[in-house]
């Protein structure tokens, strides 16, 4: 064991302690994943408070996932240099930092202060997310789908501790509202990091610091090509729509604790079938989970074209969530199958970097077509990047059928 905490490779004992990882992670993704819910939550509606512009009210929400995407490549190398709960810590830190940083710039009233806090708010995210791929490496490869869609699991907690955090805390400091959530959910990450500290990972071997295969040759595969493209429209379209929400819930009416409630079901949806998608990926296969996540994306935008009250917001955020759900896990089920054991970190930060920077643009773009168009121009443009993504997954199915043997 080196002085990371960290095994210096898998082995039949690794694996034997990988339901306690496994635990820990999911347990950390509970906590950790309630930041996120409180940025989407009250991200749109603080930078309307705080912004100069109207139009710049989703800017902390972009800046959110701008940082995901950009402490995507970062956190890769760090966790492959230094092991993947050095990664964690790391993001874990940024947590309670945009906490303590948006609590400051709600009483200072200062929106770039706010989005700064965002920024690393994003990069807590983007290690957050790569607790997936860790549980995949915790258990032998033909239980990896399940692994990692039960951390994802513990998303469901999170999708309770945020909207109540907000709730519950965003009055506690009058006047300066959302301010008290903040320096909540900075606790909440702190404690997230005591849980992760008891991880036990395999340390990075020569090999994976070796790097592998260049990433643009592994980035040329039929098979990552079509990872990506589903994991980006997957991701892309539940912020473009998570974004607008909630202010346009406000919009149109409705109160900040509908809006509140509507995160928590979303959230809840997002993460509660991760329960069973694992074994379906197991039985069905990825592509078909995938191909159901589009589908359910498409039928939440359909209905949230059926109406504005709080029944068709609610249903359209559940069935978003289900359908991110499918998508997205469906989706790095086959990053799993593109990549050599040395060149995982490299391949899974890529994969992620690709898709949260095709989703801040998604991001920055929901809020300016909602203050320009309405909420159904937001929702009619989500089955562009639907229907590619159904096409380039009908190819791929076409292609896996010619190659496999009669």
């Amino acid at each position: 064991m080196d002085n990371n905490g960290e095994t210096e490779q898998a082995s039949p004992a690794h694996y034997a302690c990988g339901r306690s990882n496994i635990v820990r992670l999911t347990v950390a993704q509970a906590l950790s994943g309630a930041n996120a819910v409180v940025v989407y939550a009250t991200g749109a509606i603080v930078g309307n408070m705080l912004a100069p512009s109207p139009a710049l009210a989703t800017l902390p929400i972009t800046i959110f996932v701008l940082g995901m995407a950009a402490c995507s490549l970062p956190a890769g190398v760090i966790a492959r240099r230094h092991g993947r709960r050095a990664a964690f810590l790391v993001g874990t830190g940024c947590g309670v930092l945009v906490g303590l940083l948006a609590a400051l710039a709600v009483v200072l009233g200062l929106f770039w202060l706010f989005c700064a806090a965002t920024l690393f708010g994003g990069a807590y995210a983007a290690v957050v997310l790569s607790f997936r791929f860790a549980a995949a490496d915790c258990v032998p490869p033909t239980r990896r789908p399940r692994a990692l869609s039960f951390v994802m699991a513990g998303g469901v907690v999170a999708g309770v501790i945020g909207p109540q955090l907000v709730t519950y805390t965003m009055d506690l400091w009058t006047p300066y509202t959302f301010a008290g959530t903040f320096l909540a959910q900075a606790a909440v990450a702190a404690l997230s990091a005591i849980v992760l500290l008891g991880v036990r990972l395999p340390a990075p071997t020569a090999e994976e610091l070796a790097g592998g295969r260049p990433i643009g040759v592994i980035a040329r595969q039929p098979e990552f090509i079509t990872a990506v493209t589903c994991g980006v429209v997957s991701y892309l379209l539940m912020n473009f729509l998570m974004t607008a929400a909630p202010l346009a819930m406000r919009l149109c009416g409705l109160s900040q604790e509908s809006a509140n409630l509507g995160v928590q079901w979303h959230v809840i949806a997002m993460y509660a079938p991760s329960f069973f998608t694992g074994r379906l990926i197991t039985h069905f296969g990825a592509h078909r989970v995938v191909a159901a996540g589009l589908a359910l994306t498409a039928l939440s935008a359909a209905v949230g074209l059926l109406g504005a009250d709080v029944a068709h917001f609610w249903l359209t955020l559940i069935l978003l969530g289900m359908g991110w759900n499918f998508g997205f896990v469906g989706a790095s089920a086959l990053v799993l199958e593109c990549h050599r054991p040395e060149e995982k970190t490299r391949v899974q930060s890529f994969n992620d970097f690709v898709v949260f920077g095709t989703v801040a643009f998604g991001s920055l773009l929901s809020g300016s077509v909602l203050t320009a168009y309405g909420w159904n121009t937001v929702l009619w443009l989500s089955f562009v990047p639907l229907a590619l993504a159904t096409l380039t997954l009908a190819r791929s199915g076409a292609n896996r059928s010619i190659r496999a043997p009669a």
